[in-house]
């Protein structure tokens, strides 16, 4: 078990990871190659057919990185990385690294098993070390995971507008009580489920909240004198239920996608990734809801976010005449 301890300063910094983690999504990808004990993350589709894929040997370019993580949660610090926004800036901040910061995040690690050479010199500092886990962290990425990018990303983007929405109607408070069932918030406390028991003051520095894909379980990344990052497994994604495919003919598909999309709250960029649309043509279909009822729309800062109403609700469930006759 994990403790946050929380100050009133730390409340106001509570932040969600603009983008999905690229390298933390390498690194929990390489742990789920190694054998690591599964969990809610791994039980998605996808990722279990990603898991029959590379374990058929289509696409996996491993070459020397499963040396750097082992089956618990831990994983080298520049794997972490929440605000990099996008893989080509995180692996730049890898090339931009100093050997020796790399050697100090490696030093705090214990490998589960006996290590190449080439682990050592990245231990080392070496530079030449560091070249060879840049090409090798490019090369995974391209074979193994962007492929699966697409749809990690549109997951993430849905995320973050349920947890957005849980921000507007609840405050803090709800957000870092509903985290799943591997966090429980007692202010001004989060106890996180994880093996080992620490106590971490955030002590002013905030929290930042980064969903990812393949985290089969809560994961804190943590430096001293850095920032402190919750890892959490996303919102599982829904299965699709038909209701697009019947409401086609009425809405037309495209409107009739847009609509399934809004049982969980989304702002009109995530709708547009939900989708596969354009924002200006998620903005459009919203609109043309609205319009007629079925939506709700409500401005938050520079976004906006969309809402089912009751009657949109009742629209997908098949019941509209009851839901307005009042019975």
């Amino acid at each position: 078990m994990i403790r946050l301890h929380f100050t009133e300063t730390d409340l106001r910094r509570v932040t969600l990871a603009p983008a999905p983690d690229a390298l933390l999504e390498i690194g929990l990808s390489l742990r789920r190659l190694r054998g690591a004990p599964g969990g809610t993350g791994w039980s998605r589709p996808a990722v279990l057919e990603w898991s029959r894929e590379m374990a058929a040997g289509r696409g996996a370019r491993v070459g020397r990185l499963l040396d750097l993580v082992s089956c618990d949660a831990a994983m080298p610090a520049f794997l972490c990385q929440p605000d990099a926004g996008d893989f080509a800036a995180g692996i730049e901040r890898v090339r931009r690294t100093p050997g020796a910061r790399l050697a100090v995040d490696l030093s705090h690690l214990t490998p589960s098993r006996e290590v190449s050479g080439w682990y050592r010199e990245l231990a080392d500092g070496g530079a030449a070390a560091q070249r060879t886990l840049v090409t090798e962290l490019d090369d995974y990425f391209t074979a193994s995971m962007e492929p699966l990018w697409p749809r990690i990303r549109s997951a993430a983007a849905a995320d973050r507008a349920l947890r957005a929405e849980t921000l507007m109607r609840g405050g803090v408070d709800a957000l870092l009580a509903t985290l799943g069932v591997a966090c429980r918030w007692e202010p001004p406390t989060l106890h996180v489920g994880t093996a080992g028991t620490h106590d971490i003051p955030l002590c002013g520095r905030g929290l930042t909240l980064v969903p990812s894909y393949f985290a089969p379980a809560p994961v804190v990344g943590y430096r001293p004198g850095g920032t402190v990052a919750l890892v959490y497994p996303m919102a599982p994604e829904e299965r699709p239920d038909g209701a697009s495919a019947v409401l086609g003919p009425l809405l037309g598909r495209t409107r009739a996608a847009v609509l399934a999309a809004l049982r969980r709250p989304a702002t009109t960029t995530a709708l547009a990734e939900r989708t596969g649309v354009s924002p200006a043509s998620a903005s459009q279909h919203a609109a043309v809801l609205r319009n007629a009822g079925l939506v709700s729309t409500v401005r938050t800062g520079s976004a906006v976010l969309h809402t089912l109403t009751p009657l949109g609700e009742a629209l997908l469930r098949g019941d509209p005449a009851r839901h307005g006759s009042g019975r």
